[in-house]
């Protein structure tokens, strides 16, 4: 056996590798020997089939099999030896010959897209910016306006105000104003007036009160909206269509949301019950809670801006264009023409990130464990949780979320993803000059505008 090495250029290879017959006969013999075991061939018993007879029916097919599982071994076996820096799989050279088993010499020729070569080591010596984002009052006032609003309850009221929900009765009426025979009837309609599209619909309900019967039009409150004419009246959307009367609304029953009390039972239900005792130690909790939510995107941006730092350090890089190409159309071979054309300065653009962080993982040390992705998963369902106000479900819930979501395949390689970028941050904070700013949310917005 002989393999063959030889850079194409900067960033390209060519590697063959050559068996001879006596590389691979005794894998032949072995493999032959084994399935002997268990053919069965009419006029034979298992195991009982001639050696000759075996190798006529089954040897160009084993052979095959034996040379593909040998090839395999030795080829990664050398890219992993001689740590070649290679980008996707190798392809199939098209140069390849046609390949005869019952030739003495096979040779097995291979095209290699090498990663290019650059430094992506950070030190104390870069500088790299880190926004810290301000929580103002206004911020914790609307967190609590936000927790107290889920916490409220419905009331019953006996007039209507904006923001408030109605139920009744709907009826069509006729040219002339009166009920129309035969019309749409609806028992107990529910509707939220704040959301008709129509001003002077909208109106029709200012201050009415229960038991009140008034006329409006449906058609022109949801501004011909035939979905939401169709979900008020349980009819279809094409029955909708045609619905353009005026309707009497008999209103049996109003009800207002009204947000929770700012009190020990609120503090309770979002922080476990003692934890919290009055609403300084409320707005308190919030503000934490503010931070640690704000330090993730400090944290998120800070690594926007090593990469992009990096990148421009880094320059444009040498790239073996033809080999990508041809390795994403073998990995997307149910694309249309002209889908790597369109991608691939994209791809490229993300695959020069992937090189950067691992030259950065490699710097700094970063190993990802079971334990990393499990944290992260974690992390992940708190901040799910949190969407909803819950900010107090118990450690062991959290685990059980998150073990279910590494236990989906499809959610893995996003988990691992997030946990090395986790790592990253952390790590590089540490190695690199922060350049701190505290900036308002609305600058640190802007920063993410297109320039």
């Amino acid at each position: 056996m002989n393999i063959q090495f030889d850079k194409t250029s900067n960033v390209s290879a060519e590697l063959t590798i050559t068996f001879e017959k006596a590389d691979y006969q005794e894998r032949v013999e072995k493999a032959l020997k084994d399935y002997r075991k268990k053919a069965a061939l009419p006029g034979f018993r298992p195991g009982q089939v001639p050696m000759s007879l075996m190798k006529k029916r089954f040897g160009g097919e084993i052979t095959a099999e034996q040379v593909q599982k040998l090839l395999s071994e030795k080829l990664y076996g050398y890219l992993r030896e001689n740590k070649v820096n290679m980008l996707g799989e190798p392809l199939a050279s098209e140069k390849q010959p046609a390949i005869d088993f019952e030739a003495e010499q096979l040779d097995f020729i291979f095209d290699i897209a090498l990663a290019p070569e650059f430094d992506a080591k950070l030190s104390n010596k870069d500088k790299v910016p880190y926004y810290i984002i301000e929580v103002t009052d206004e911020m914790i006032d609307g967190q609590v306006k936000s927790y107290a609003q889920r916490a409220g309850h419905y009331d019953k009221v006996e007039s209507y105000q904006s923001g408030d929900m109605t139920k009744g009765h709907l009826a069509e009426l006729d040219e002339d104003g009166n009920i129309k025979e035969g019309g749409l009837v609806k028992e107990d309609a529910v509707m939220l007036p704040d959301y008709f599209k129509n001003d002077d619909q909208k109106k029709k309900f200012e201050g009415v009160g229960v038991n009140t019967v008034i006329t409006f039009n449906p058609s022109e409150a949801y501004d011909g909206s035939t979905i939401e004419v169709s979900s008020l009246l349980g009819i279809t959307k094409e029955e909708a269509e045609n619905v353009k009367a005026n309707f009497s609304y008999q209103i049996n029953e109003i009800t207002r949301y009204v947000p929770a009390e700012i009190g020990q039972e609120l503090f309770d239900q979002f922080f476990g019950e003692g934890n919290v005792k009055n609403e300084e130690e409320f707005r308190a909790r919030i503000k934490e809670q503010l931070q640690q939510q704000f330090t993730d995107e400090s944290d998120f941006r800070f690594l926007f801006d090593v990469r992009e730092y990096l990148e421009k350090r880094i320059g444009d890089l040498e790239w073996p264009d033809d080999l990508l190409k041809r390795i994403m159309r073998s990995n997307n071979p149910d694309k249309e023409e002209g889908f790597v054309e369109e991608n691939y300065a994209g791809s490229l653009k993300e695959l020069e990130w992937h090189l950067i962080k691992e030259q950065l993982a490699d710097q700094t040390g970063i190993k990802v464990e079971q334990p990393d992705v499990l944290e992260t998963a974690k992390e992940q369902t708190r901040a799910q949780f949190a969407q909803y106000g819950m900010a107090n479900v118990p450690d062991e819930v959290i685990e059980r979320y998150a073990n279910e979501q590494l236990q989906k395949e499809q959610n893995l390689d996003a988990l691992v993803a997030r946990t090395v970028e986790r790592k990253l941050r952390a790590a590089l904070k540490e190695v690199v000059k922060l350049q701190e700013k505290t900036v308002s949310m609305t600058e640190f917005n802007k920063l993410f505008e297109k320039k």
